[in-house]
């Protein structure tokens, strides 16, 4: 199941061209209103999901950094072994390998992670994320869906 990786490809590819993107027309912490909930927001994340350990000095670049590596490392050794039928399962694991890999491409290059998906309602305002995020929600969810004992996946 590892001819899966194709969609791990094109997660790292959107994530890391949107992210581009957002650099060069956003300007960092300038919200650009799309709709009553949805801002484009370009910011950057020093730490994981929303912003735990970005108040530290910078270990956690590598930390993060491994453990984007060992996450890999495990979820392409599990699609490995995924049989031909598991598509949903394969699909998810793709998911997220590419959003930790879209993420790693940031950390390593740039110490952060670009974020600059940015939804609210009304006064409560979701911490900003990326297609790379996405991607690993997505996955996650996908993964929880495959493995239920019911599922034909």
């Amino acid at each position: 199941m590892l001819r899966w990786l194709w969609l791990s490809a094109a997660v790292i590819g959107l994530d890391l061209g949107t992210k581009r993107l957002a650099e060069t027309v956003l300007s960092p912490y300038e919200p650009l209103k799309l709709t009553s909930f949805f801002d484009l927001t370009l910011m950057y994340n020093t730490g994981a999901a929303f912003s735990f350990l970005s108040d530290q000095d910078g270990w956690q670049r590598w930390f993060f950094v491994v453990v984007a590596v060992l996450v890999t490392l495990v979820l392409g050794g599990w699609l490995a072994t995924l049989k031909t039928g598991e598509r949903l399962a394969a699909a998810a694991l793709s998911l997220i390998i590419g959003g930790a890999l879209g993420n790693l491409v940031d950390r390593v290059l740039y110490g952060h992670v670009t974020d600059f998906i940015h939804l609210h309602y009304q006064q409560w305002y979701w911490p900003a994320f990326n297609i790379a995020d996405s991607a690993i929600t997505v996955g996650v969810v996908l993964i929880l869906l495959a493995r239920r004992p019911d599922s034909a996946a």
